[in-house]
């Protein structure tokens, strides 16, 4: 898979032209352009459409074509970029606690983040959880507030996993448990088609976008658009009023050509 990424294509994508050493700098400075450019988006099991999480299907979908992506295709094309600079880098995956009440049971593997060495220390990486996208690596290190420039996160623990939590007005919000067992690519291909195909989850059943720049986070979630400041404090939220309106958000905040006409998107939302 790392023969056939083209990490050039990619760093143009996002804009990123400073250093490529496999250093603390280059992982935050390219997690940060990333999320600016490559926006979190689940139109295409939203539509019904497959995903594809081979290499090859995600550069095309989001390096080559004007698409975001959502976690698996996110991760899977952040990994091999990182790799192509000379990283150490092992994929996770966690079971995804944002909506889950305390006592709630587990739920599957549905969500894949990254572990990435530097001088010898591991970093969660992930640049594909949709509703708080982290814009920054942070320390694997239980107990810490770390903070980035659009929020603050904590490591924990819970039944046995590693957590990670994320600062938000109503205070600390669990985003999903993991272990530190690497995956394989096809432990990813199961989940995402679980994730893409499943009646009960959020990517068939929502409109969900989010893309992350250096001074704002702009949400959207059916019919509502959202832009937050640091740790979740909304500045400005509206309700979309038609199609056309969704459609210039899509192409103008979150820069993505829909797969489908917006009008059939429009449908699938509900107020």
């Amino acid at each position: 898979m790392r023969d056939a990424f083209q990490l050039d294509r990619y760093l143009a994508r996002i804009g990123h032209r400073g250093s490529l050493a496999p250093d603390m700098s280059t992982l935050t400075a390219l997690q940060a352009a990333h999320v600016d450019v490559i926006p979190f988006e689940a139109l295409d099991p939203l539509m019904g459409r497959p995903v594809h999480v081979d290499l090859p299907s995600v550069q095309q979908k989001l390096v080559l074509g004007r698409r975001g992506g959502y976690c698996f295709e996110q991760n899977v094309l952040f990994q091999a970029a990182l790799e192509a600079v000379g990283f150490k880098v092992a994929g996770l995956t966690g079971r995804v606690r944002w909506r889950s009440a305390p006592d709630d049971p587990l739920g599957p593997r549905q969500h894949m983040m990254l572990l990435v060495e530097v001088d010898s220390s591991p970093y969660l990486v992930d640049v594909g959880f949709g509703i708080c996208m982290m814009d920054a690596p942070i320390r694997l290190e239980v107990g810490p507030e770390q903070q980035t420039a659009m929020g603050t996160f904590r490591i924990g623990t819970w039944n046995g996993l590693y957590t990670v939590s994320a600062k938000q007005p109503t205070g600390w919000r669990m985003m999903y448990a993991f272990d530190l067992v690497p995956q394989i690519h096809a432990d990813y291909v199961l989940g995402s088609w679980y994730t893409s195909t499943s009646p009960n989850v959020p990517a068939t059943t929502t409109l969900t976008m989010e893309r992350v720049s250096r001074s704002a986070r702009y949400k959207l979630v059916n019919r509502r658009s959202v832009v937050e400041a640091r740790d979740g404090e909304v500045v400005e939220e509206r309700m979309i009023e038609s199609a056309a309106e969704l459609g210039r958000l899509i192409d103008e905040i979150f820069q993505v050509t829909p797969p489908v006409p917006v009008e059939d998107i429009w449908a699938r939302t509900k107020a």
